[in-house]
């Protein structure tokens, strides 16, 4: 496994603008840094649930339909120049329901479970980077902690910084998003070359 490719491809997909981050950005500008951190906790346990489920999902295709190994690679290729694609297209979108009024770490947890991101990149991560490589369920358990622990520390990043993210998105909207989509379409391609 290509390990810088890995990386790349799991900082980038997490850290760009997704339900996630935004609605993180919004709710520590609405309601306070304090009240969302309990968000970002239900994030990153719901994203670790996330991952696991996929892991042991492509584990069960992989070993029932062992061909089914390389057309689940390029899917994760084909999702990952598709989002590289949104990436460069992408306008600003903070259109979150500012009436929440849940509790934040269950919505952090069950927003994981109806986010096409997180669970397209749970599948795309696994049957991409870990499954050709890794065999262990305790190498899957220890994936999975790491892209919670991830899934945090992104969110809460979009929280601690929102505004100044916001701002800074705004005016440099366009380079950023080029330069997302490059390291998106360069870490595609390096998986292909395994």
């Amino acid at each position: 496994m290509s390990l810088f490719s890995f990386l790349l491809f799991v900082i980038i997909t997490s850290f760009t603008p997704g339900p996630n981050n935004i609605m993180a950005m919004t709710f520590a500008n609405n309601h306070g840094l304090r009240k969302t951190i309990t968000f970002c906790l239900g994030v990153g346990i719901g994203f670790f649930v996330i991952i696991l489920f996929c892991s042991f999902f492509n584990r069960i295709l992989i070993s029932v339909i062992p061909i089914i190994e390389f057309p689940l690679t390029i899917f994760g290729v084909g999702y990952m120049l598709y989002l590289a694609f949104k990436i460069l297209t992408s306008k600003n979108n903070n259109d979150v329901n500012d009436d929440v009024k849940r509790n934040f770490f269950f919505i952090g947890i069950f927003l994981q479970f109806v986010n096409p991101k997180a669970i397209i990149f749970g599948i795309t991560v696994v049957a991409t980077f870990i499954l050709p490589y890794y065999d262990s369920y305790f190498s899957y358990l220890l994936f999975s902690l790491f892209l919670g622990m991830i899934g945090l520390t992104s969110t809460f990043s979009w929280s601690l910084f929102g505004s100044i993210f916001q701002k800074y998105l705004v005016q440099y909207r366009k380079q950023f998003n080029i330069m997302m989509a490059i390291l998106l379409v360069y870490s595609a391609f390096s998986i292909l070359d395994k």
